[in-house]
């Protein structure tokens, strides 16, 4: 056939290749195929088909001809194949005998006499897969010729880019398959959270994962006695293996509170366990305790996690609990006569905040993380929520800081029932929408313009009324680190955005020394000199505008009133 050969016939081989391959579940079976019928295509006695390994050696993955040399392995660079694929381009020899890369071993052992060879290069742009070998042409002068090399050419680098489409297909299917198995076992771990409680009840948490699935997690658990389990853990590391072992502990947890009562030796139990079957390095940083909701008693035992932050009655005050011991999982018989420390306390009027490390290590604007204080500063500022607001706001607000969430992130709230929170004093009309502490820098301030956005639309307020009141609040927050702070960035803003029936009321409250209201007047607008007018412009705006002093009776109290329209 040679030159004369029909380019349709080479179009409808490629074309065969090509589906063959795209519906194969036998990449081997279809490769040994495709080669037959190139070989047949071009009247070569013999074939191989080599395919580079992960060590760049050339590994024979199909043959077809009178010696079988499937698997046979040629190091790179070696012998005319590996000629072929590293210079990229097609090997013509007409005469094996006067090719210094021709091996004679093969047909040493096998009897085969190699006369000529064709190989071409699998290539796709710059990617090299392997080669095709053709050995002896039947017809003919029994040499190969240009238009065989041209032809073979072709249909070696169609049977790359089919090989090519084949494999990604494939990790198509291993990605789709993978993604439903993290759908799956994300599914799993969000059934084995526990289930939204009433804003009555003592304990509320939240888990935010970075990715599909969470290495985090949070149990809360009833136990006859009255009493409530509360846990929450974070297990090291990442992925489908973090969330395997978020399960394992939290079953763990489970089936073990049941019948032992004591955080200490519940841990003991848990960490025993991890350790008998726990691999890889893996680790769970875990928290465990017991409330009484009737006296507001707890009992808490902590392996290696975050201090819980118990905020005082006062709503200023914390108290730190650090872990006595180290994460489970890592080393057995820990515990002092078979059970780990415990913190015995009373919440008295006051609320337990525990967190894993995606709270402290959130990102905040200009850079850095949250950290220790600034967490701290959170808990003050949502401090008068309840519930599931309390949580939804602290998140909420992480979120606002504007910074990429590195890392899942799960928060538990313990609340003293009886003097739970301030929400709905001063009528039944009344209710606490937000409560937040900032920085006093203007750099600061995004989070409670986002913050007064998003409850005021929730509302029903328009959406005009609400860009003024936005704009009224960043003007009295830029005066009071203007004015009242004086720049200094040490100082903070508290904010308390209020419902009360047919209007919204704003607290703003600072620590700097007093001023005196009389003062604080707005300049006339005939003077065109730039800036001081934000005080005029507070006052069109809202309906009323009260200095007062706080209730403790330290820095300064702005209360600004507007009406719903």
């Amino acid at each position: 056939m040679g030159g004369a050969r029909d380019f349709s016939d080479q179009i409808a081989l490629i074309a065969e290749m090509s589906l063959g391959f795209a519906s194969s579940e036998d990449i081997t079976e279809t490769l040994g195929m495709g080669l037959t019928r190139i070989a047949e295509y071009m009247d070569a006695e013999a074939a191989s088909l080599f395919l580079q390994n992960a060590e760049g050696d050339l590994v024979c993955r199909a043959c077809c001809g009178p010696v079988e040399i499937t698997g046979l392995s040629i190091p790179a660079g070696v012998g005319i194949v590996g000629r072929t694929v590293e210079t990229g381009t097609a090997s013509m020899v007409r005469d094996v005998l006067a090719d210094p890369d021709f091996d004679h071993a093969v047909d040493e052992q096998t009897g085969f006499t190699t006369r000529s060879i064709l190989c071409a290069p699998m290539q796709v742009k710059d990617t090299c897969l392997g080669a095709i070998e053709l050995i002896n042409k039947r017809t003919g002068d029994g040499l190969f010729d240009a238009a065989d090399r041209s032809s073979l050419e072709v249909l070696a680098s169609s049977a790359a880019l089919a090989i090519l489409n084949s494999q990604l297909s494939e990790e198509l299917i291993k990605q789709e398959r993978v993604r439903r198995e993290l759908e799956m076992a994300a599914e799993i771990q969000r059934n084995m959270l526990p289930k939204a409680q009433s804003d009555d009840y003592p304990i509320h948490g939240v888990n935010v994962p970075v990715f599909s699935v969470s290495g985090d997690f949070y149990d809360i658990m009833e136990i006859s006695d009255g009493r409530i389990w509360f846990s929450i853990g974070d297990v090291s590391g990442k992925g489908m293996n973090a969330a395997l072992m978020m399960v394992k502990t939290l079953s763990l947890f489970r089936c073990l509170g049941k019948t032992i009562h004591d955080p200490g030796r519940l841990m003991a139990a848990i960490n025993s366990e991890l350790c008998e079957t726990v691999s890889h390095g893996m680790f769970v940083t875990m928290v465990a305790g017991l409330l009484d909701p009737k006296s507001g008693e707890i009992s808490m035992a902590n392996a290696g996690h975050e201090p819980p932050l118990l905020l005082k009655s006062d709503g200023q005050t914390f108290e730190e609990f650090a872990a006595p011991m180290p994460p489970l999982g890592i080393i057995d018989d820990l515990g002092d006569g078979g059970a780990f420390p415990e913190d015995h306390f009373d919440l008295d009027g006051g609320a337990l905040y525990i967190f894993t490390d995606g709270l402290t290590e959130a990102s905040v604007p200009g850079g850095g993380m949250l950290g220790g204080q600034g967490v701290r500063t959170l808990i003050r500022g949502h401090r008068n929520l309840t519930g599931s607001a309390r949580m939804n706001s602290i998140i909420e607000t992480v979120r606002d800081m504007g910074g990429p969430q590195k890392d899942d992130l799960t928060v538990l709230v313990v609340a003293d029932c009886s003097p739970w929170c301030h929400v709905g004093q001063g009528g039944d009309d009344s209710r606490l929408l937000l409560s937040l502490n900032v920085p006093a820098q203007s750099d600061q301030l995004k989070p409670i313009r986002v913050a007064v956005t998003r409850e005021t639309r929730g509302c029903g307020c328009a959406e005009l009324w609400v860009q003024d009141l936005v704009l009224a609040i960043d003007e009295a927050c830029q005066n009071i680190i203007r004015h009242a702070y004086k720049g200094q960035p040490e100082g903070t803003i508290e904010l308390e955005l209020w419902h009360h029936g047919d209007r919204i009321e704003v607290h703003l409250i600072d620590r700097a020394d007093r001023i005196d209201p009389s003062l604080i007047k707005p300049r006339d607008l005939s003077d065109v000199r730039p800036g001081g007018l934000g005080t005029h412009f507070i006052n069109e705006v809202m309906d009323e505008v009260v200095y007062d002093v706080p209730a403790d009776g330290v820095g300064n109290l702005l209360r600004m009133t507007k009406r719903i329209e």
